[in-house]
């Protein structure tokens, strides 16, 4: 059993004179779902959390209505604590994300405690819209992560605790094609008409005799609309995909071939095409190892037991920490919820999301988020070295999404976890 220092002790011990309060908010966030960038009761629970333990509270940050800055002392390091709170239309928080919110409130809470004798600022983000509008990508355009030091954040998983270090997850890119043809009565005058559904089904069909093509890491999900009567020749039709890949070459690869099918359906169609790009794609995940390591050890010993390594080829879903652990240092762990059979975006795992299950990740979550962080900074050399790395950095880029109108509360249906 490791040896917990005096400042994590301390943390430690201010999250479990939380607990009743971190559990509140997991149960009160799971049972009210809310869809990405309209998380507005989640984010004000959130808020109001972090605002009576002193933390100086920003809702609508960085121009996102349910966005969340918090940020308590001051120091030469910030160590930056990343909540989230959307839910899944259909299925409400099946892939844990209230669990995350109050972790992360938790672990914010635990570093508070200890902040000054550490000499460390720290930032909790709340962050809208990870299953389908990319808000850490926007918030890091914005400047959300300029100041931070490093990020940490930790999600539930279904059976089986795994290793952080060498985890990664799956590059995504997000696009919808809507077709336009012409309306004509499909009985009386049906070669009047230019079928944009015709389209939708070509681009089904092209994808499907794609994939034998695709490296095996190549994932492509759609789904689509055609909004006609079924005697009207379809006037317009829309196709939402997900391409998804292991490795950014593959990923690389396989957007430019599902944009080839998306106009070989429309000229053979005979239809016009529109490709928007409504939200941000997703980079892979990268896991710093010595944050990873100490998240892990605490965690075992929390558990009681030992996580097993990555295997060939394992990755998680999708993730726009991805994009964040690309900029600083991060670790984006798994905690498994033992006892449940589900994963996540399931309804199963709705519920054991609320159980004794998720009350066991909230705080085991909390607690090993927080005696991580500590970790790093009271270890001279990481410290220095996390310190090091963000005096090299240059800003995080501005571009396409820096100046893009807020999101409503209207997302497109995509899932990005």
């Amino acid at each position: 059993m490791t040896t917990l220092s005096p400042a994590q002790q301390r943390a430690a011990q201010s999250i479990r004179d939380a607990e009743a309060a971190l559990l509140g908010l997991s149960h009160a966030i799971g049972a009210d779902p809310e869809l990405g960038f309209a998380e507005h009761r989640a984010a004000a629970r959130v808020a109001a959390e972090l605002d009576r333990a002193g933390f100086a509270v920003e809702t609508g940050a960085y121009g996102l209505p349910t966005a969340i800055e918090a940020v308590f002392g001051s120091g030469d390091v910030t160590i930056t604590v990343v909540g989230e709170y959307d839910a899944l239309p259909g299925v409400g928080h099946a892939c844990g994300h209230n669990i995350i919110a109050a972790a992360g409130v938790g672990a914010a809470l635990g570093l508070r405690a200890v902040a000054d004798e550490l000499g460390c600022r720290i930032q909790f983000l709340g962050t809208p819209a990870e299953e389908n509008g990319g808000g850490k990508v926007i918030m890091l355009e914005r400047g959300a992560w300029d100041r931070s030091t490093f990020s940490l954040m930790v999600h539930a998983a279904g059976r089986g605790q795994i290793r952080t270090a060498g985890g990664s997850s799956q590059a995504l890119d997000y696009c919808e094609a809507t077709f336009r043809g012409k309306p004509a009565h499909a009985a009386f005058a049906p070669q009047e008409g230019i079928n944009a559904g015709s389209a939708v089904t070509l681009t089904e069909v092209g994808i499907g005799l794609l994939r034998q093509h695709l490296p095996s890491d190549a994932i492509i999900s759609s789904v689509s609309t055609t909004p006609s009567a079924v005697n009207v020749i379809p006037e317009t039709a829309t196709i939402q995909l997900e391409v998804r890949g292991n490795h950014a070459d593959t990923w690389a690869v396989t957007k430019e071939r599902v944009r080839q099918v998306v106009a070989g359906a429309a000229l053979a169609a005979g239809c016009e095409v529109d490709i928007a790009v409504p939200t941000p794609g997703y980079a892979p995940l990268v896991q710093d190892p010595e944050l990873a390591e100490f998240f892990d050890t605490a965690l075992a010993e929390l558990r009681g037991d030992d996580a097993a390594d990555w295997g060939p080829g394992m990755t998680l879903g999708s993730t726009d920490m991805g994009d964040v652990s690309q900029y600083l240092p991060s670790i984006h762990p798994m905690i498994a919820l033992d006892g449940t059979d589900a994963t996540p975006h399931q309804h199963e795992f709705t519920a054991a999301a609320v159980s004794e299950l998720g009350d066991t990740a909230v705080m085991h979550g909390a607690l090993a988020l927080a005696r991580a962080a500590i970790a790093a900074v009271e270890t001279d050399a990481v410290r220095e070295r996390l310190r090091a790395q963000q005096r090299d950095r240059a800003p995080y880029p501005r571009g396409v999404w820096t100046d893009a109108p807020v999101p409503g509360d209207a997302a497109p249906a995509a899932s990005a976890g």
